[in-house]
């Protein structure tokens, strides 16, 4: 199927094209935390309801609204969607997996665990297999399709509370800061206190943490 989007159609091109092609039911996945080494990956799935109903004020991209901003999308998208998952994939699943695994992983447990289940499934970047429908990758989707920006927000926001919890527990790391993202002040406390459990021992610079704690 040839998928036709114009260039002015805006960010509900996608799926008013997918529509015309008479599917109903798009559901979009994003990740968030792929690039951290620390904490979980968190994928997103949302299937957004046909028509005004479905618009959400505010949307785009996750990284291209502020955290006040995304806040207040995410809650739009819970109201507003039509379905919507949630899945962690661990620290310790991803060292296991693999980053790029991983992230199939999630996208693809987030999808399947829809309900009502969708019938086309949009992904950030990447092609998914093993979902049983016809699906497709775009090249940064989370700013060009409705469905997969919102699954970018529910991904950021979610994993941005998992590390403020984590926080509490793991102060010395400054979690609620960086979220676990390879920045030099956690580079910084890294060295200092050395991998804790949620980090990721795929990660060269996490790795090289416990050469400088053990000297």
């Amino acid at each position: 199927m040839a998928i036709v989007v114009r260039r002015d159609a805006g960010i509900y091109g996608y799926e008013a094209s997918l529509r015309r092609g008479g599917f109903g039911l798009i559901a979009g996945a994003d990740e968030a935390g792929r690039g951290a080494c620390a904490g979980p990956l968190v994928a997103g799935a949302v299937i957004l309801k046909p028509g005004k109903g479905g618009e959400i004020p505010g949307l785009a991209d996750s990284k291209l609204l502020t955290a006040s901003a995304r806040e207040r999308v995410y809650d739009q998208i819970l109201k507003r969607a039509l379905a919507w998952t949630v899945v962690s994939v661990e620290a310790d699943e991803c060292d296991r997996l693999g980053m790029h695994h991983a992230d199939l992983a999630g996208l693809r447990r987030a999808l399947l665990r829809l309900s009502p289940a969708a019938e086309f499934a949009l992904t950030d970047g990447f092609s998914v297999d093993g979902l049983g429908m016809p699906n497709l990758a775009i090249w940064k989707g989370d700013r060009v399709a409705a469905c997969v920006a919102a699954a970018s927000v529910v991904a950021k926001v979610t994993r941005d509370r998992i590390m403020a919890d984590w926080h509490t527990d793991l102060p010395d790391y400054a979690f609620d800061i960086h979220k676990g993202y390879c920045t030099p002040l956690h580079q910084e406390r890294l060295e200092e206190h050395g991998p804790s459990t949620i980090h990721r021992m795929c990660f060269e610079n996490v790795r090289r943490t416990i050469k400088v704690n053990a000297l």
